[in-house]
């Protein structure tokens, strides 16, 4: 090689490390501001009885377009665009994968093997999931020709009614947790309600995926489909039985997991998303499956929530609520007409499903105070969500300024939740704890 090979391959060498540096010192500035903002803006909504998860949502709102954008917008793009977005994208992505693998293990399926709850939870489940649905199916065909002409409707109106039926169970169980409803008779029946409602949310939210993503070809969508099956088959009948025997294999000391063991399911974790990608139905729905098959193992759930579920929460989650809230540009409904269709999503989602779950649980012999706590609870969409959101919005199904509408609903009813509480718990006789940190 010349001399002059030598020269100009150090050269390009030097550049790629130069510019691997700047990627990764930009990428670390995002990293050490989402925390900071996150864990400040978790606080303070702390402080005004909400759950965390509130504060985090809006913490991404502010450090996207629709504040620090406005404000300032040469130092958000100093800050957010002087590398590429891809890093914070996969980030994101990898930090879904492992949330939804814990969303999965928070799955409480004993619940609906008591009689009692089982008509409560059943009338509750449909009405909650069927009610807003069809809102949204009417709502996504209604607003098409103003808010989404150049996409098809049916995938669009899907994916609206999806968003409006879907309940968040995470933060429905932080929410539970703060207000001790775990163990009572009402929590129950809600969680379980809830786990149902998400089940068979991710359940559509496949299907729709895989129709529009098979441009509704029908051979096509049917092998998505029966691929899925295939693979929930397999789960259940090959890789469940091998999971138990491998947990017999490793002790749980002081709730912790050994290195081997959490190598193990991470790889396992990934190999599963990476399945379900290549079955068309998205990645983060192989770390939910992987979840479920776990969730029955309280001894490695407690472990791993103690060794990785606190980083999770507060590494991860904050960024995908920043990722998002880089997409939403409230400032963007910038005329009556957007902000009065962005207030119908709002009244149609809460109508929806507080009506649905109300009338369900009364169906299901609950009395109205009760019914009306399930209905409140039922609301709560915060992160699940905002994930249909972003798969519509990369799936190009969900326009920008419905993304933002949409967002604001799932902020706006995950708000509401909290003072429904207080105003209803006291009329059940049940008294509200205090200093729960959820």
């Amino acid at each position: 090689m010349s001399n002059a090979n030598v020269v100009a391959s150090a050269a390009s060498a030097a550049s790629s490390v130069h510019a691997l540096e700047h990627t990764l010192f930009f990428v670390l500035i995002q990293l050490v501001i989402i925390m900071v903002v996150a864990r400040i803006a978790g606080q303070i909504a702390r402080n005004f009885g909400q759950p965390r998860a509130v504060g985090e949502m809006i913490a991404g709102l502010i450090l996207g377009p629709s504040l620090l954008g406005q404000v300032f917008p040469d130092v958000a793009d100093f800050l957010f665009k002087s590398a590429p977005s891809l890093p914070i994208n996969i980030l994101s992505q990898i930090g879904l994968i492992l949330l939804m693998f814990q969303i999965g293990m928070d799955f409480e399926f004993s619940h609906l093997t008591d009689k009692r709850n089982r008509k409560a939870v059943s009338w509750i489940s449909i009405l909650s999931i069927g009610l807003p649905f069809a809102l949204g199916i009417g709502l996504g065909v209604l607003s098409a020709p103003y808010l989404a002409s150049d996409v098809p409707v049916l995938p669009y109106s899907l994916f609206v009614g999806t968003a409006l039926s879907i309940t968040a169970v995470p933060i429905l169980g932080r929410i539970m947790a703060e207000y001790g409803l775990t163990r009572t008779h009402v929590g129950a029946i809600a969680i379980s309600a809830a786990a149902v409602n998400d089940v068979v949310g991710w359940i559509l939210l496949a299907v729709i995926s895989s129709l529009a993503l098979g441009q509704f070809s029908l051979q096509h969508t049917l092998m998505q489909l029966g691929s899925l099956a295939l693979y929930c088959l397999i789960c259940l009948f090959a890789v469940r039985p091998i999971l138990r025997r491998l947990m017999k294999r490793f002790a749980f000391e002081q709730a912790r997991i050994s290195g081997d063991l959490m190598a193990i399911m991470l790889a396992l974790i990934f190999l599963s998303a990476m399945a379900t990608f290549k079955i068309g139905i998205f990645a983060i729905f192989g770390g939910f499956m992987m979840g479920v098959l776990m969730h029955d193992n309280h001894a490695f759930v407690e472990a791993w929530k103690k060794s990785v579920g606190d980083f999770v929460m507060v590494f991860f989650l904050p960024v995908f609520f920043t990722y998002t809230g880089l997409r939403t540009n409230i400032a963007g409904l910038d005329t009556m007409t957007l902000w009065s269709w962005c207030l119908v999503f709002l009244v149609t989602a809460t109508l929806g499903k507080l009506g649905g779950a109300f009338v369900g649980a009364r169906l299901g012999g609950l009395s109205a105070s009760e019914s009306s706590t399930i209905g409140a609870l039922m609301n709560t969409r915060a992160l699940m969500e905002l994930i249909v959101l972003n798969i519509g919005f990369d799936l190009g199904f969900i326009p920008r300024d419905v993304f933002t509408m949409l967002v604001i609903m799932a902020i706006a009813t995950t708000i509401m939740t909290g003072p429904a509480l207080r105003n209803r718990l006291p009329r059940m006789g049940h008294l509200i704890p205090v200093g729960i940190d959820a």
